[in-house]
């Protein structure tokens, strides 16, 4: 009997929506922080997620992506085959999951997330629970050195979590943000990103507030978790046309980072002392070299050069970032004002859609004294988007002049000739990404 070709890879995606969109009615919430759901799960599946090559588990508030990038560059660089898993994607779902370098084929997802639909049965479970199940099962099936593991929201309850004995923690900077679910200070919030730290494994830690500081310290003395902080265990600054990374194991010259602003040099020293206080501490010196000058990662000060939206900026520059909390905004100011001094032709237009969770006034106000204008948009694919006209009033108050647009072609072309950055979300960049033009990417 003469088989059907197999299904191409268009027919794949479209499955695979059609289940991850089966998946949001598993669960009444899209978030419900807790593990007792994916971990039932995951008992059925036979317990991926204690069989995964060694993981670098990565929480915090702002840089995560980032660091992750330039850990996976700096391994790749040294020969190693390199796992992944983050979020949220910005164009396919499958960027989620990269297997040794490459985003997972929709074949493959397919056959991942059609077994866990049918493992879990029906049950109860929320959308990133049970396709972290799915991304567990991928990492068990394909042999790696190493898995970057992204936390998803918060830490302690995240689906994540589940890894017991990681080979690193990761925290990145942590700043008020998700707070309906993670607490309304920052210590509240440390205390939850902190939930990764496990006994006796060490944990790197970036440049934090002193309240998140003294959360950190104690729930890692409570474990017993080794930690190397920023400024005390390691150190990384500009010197010249390079960098200078410092720690009790010697000092490491390395080049700028290849991911734009300065706040990606410290993005970086958190992956190289990351690498350095784990099995990998003997990755050479130009494997690390490599690594941090050729990182990339999308929607982080990405700058676009091709497209409609490009075209609609004519003169002008257009910059993607998908930031969405006032850190986030205030380093996002800082790049701008450095790339002010090297420019200074180029007045900065904003152009900003957020979810209508996020804190629109203190984002903008960041930005007072440095946009010129700002246009507003919603996001289209997002139910929660906030208003056009809602974001413009925020921005006003805040101190920003500018107009509501339906359209984000029409609100490029507002900044023609400007510095245009197109800010405010993810969700907002992988729109971008996807409507007009722009391939995804492996990395």
């Amino acid at each position: 009997m003469k088989r059907s070709p197999p299904p191409d890879c268009a027919d794949f995606v479209s499955r695979n929506e059609a289940i991850l969109e089966r998946f949001l009615a598993l669960h009444p919430k899209i978030i419900d922080l807790s593990l007792a759901r994916v971990e039932t799960l995951l008992e059925r599946l036979g317990n991926p997620h204690e069989h995964l090559p060694p993981v670098f588990h990565v929480a915090g508030t702002n840089g995560k992506g980032s660091t992750i990038a330039f850990l996976d560059a700096c391994l790749q660089a040294d020969g190693r085959r390199v796992h992944a898993y983050t979020s949220p994607h910005l164009v396919g779902f499958n960027e989620r999951i990269r297997l040794g370098g490459e985003v997972i084929h929709p074949e493959r997802l397919y056959q991942l997330l059609h077994h866990c639909e049918e493992v879990n049965g029906g049950d109860a479970i929320t959308y990133f629970e049970i396709t972290s199940a799915a991304a567990f099962l991928a990492f068990r099936e394909t042999p790696a050195d190493v898995l970057l593991l992204e936390v998803g929201l918060g830490g302690r309850l995240d689906a994540t979590n589940v890894v017991a004995h990681p080979e690193v923690c990761i925290l990145t900077s942590i700043g008020l943000d998700h707070q309906q679910f993670l607490g309304e200070s920052i210590e509240e919030i440390a205390a939850e990103k902190a939930g990764i730290l496990k006994e006796g494994i060490g944990a790197v830690i970036a440049p934090q507030e002193t309240a998140a500081s003294q959360i950190i310290e104690a729930r890692a003395e409570e474990l017993n978790a080794p930690l190397y902080r920023y400024g005390k265990e390691w150190r990384i600054s500009r010197q010249g046309d390079g960098l200078r990374y410092e720690d009790e194991k010697g000092v490491v010259a390395l080049p700028l980072p290849g991911l734009f602003g300065a706040h990606q040099i410290i993005n970086a020293g958190a992956a190289v002392a990351a690498l350095r206080h784990s099995r990998f501490a003997g990755i050479n010196a130009d494997a690390l070299e490599r690594g941090v000058e050729r990182a990339r990662w999308r929607a982080r000060l990405q700058r676009l050069e091709s497209g409609a939206l490009f075209e609609a900026v004519g003169e002008g520059e257009l910059w993607l970032d998908g930031g969405h909390n006032p850190a986030a905004a205030r380093i996002l100011r800082e790049a701008m004002e450095e790339m002010n001094k090297a420019r200074p032709n180029k007045p900065l237009h904003l152009v900003a859609g957020m979810m209508d969770t996020k804190d629109a006034q203190g984002f903008f106000a960041e930005f007072k004294d440095l946009a010129q204008s700002i246009a507003t948009v919603p996001i289209p694919t997002e139910q929660r988007s906030a208003s056009a006209k809602s974001l413009l009033a925020e921005a006003q108050t805040a101190g920003i002049k500018g107009e509501a647009f339906d359209s984000l072609l029409e609100a490029c072309r507002a900044g023609e000739g400007c510095r245009v950055l197109l800010c405010g979300s993810l969700y907002l960049a992988g729109y971008a990404l996807a409507e007009y033009g722009n391939q995804p990417e492996s990395r």
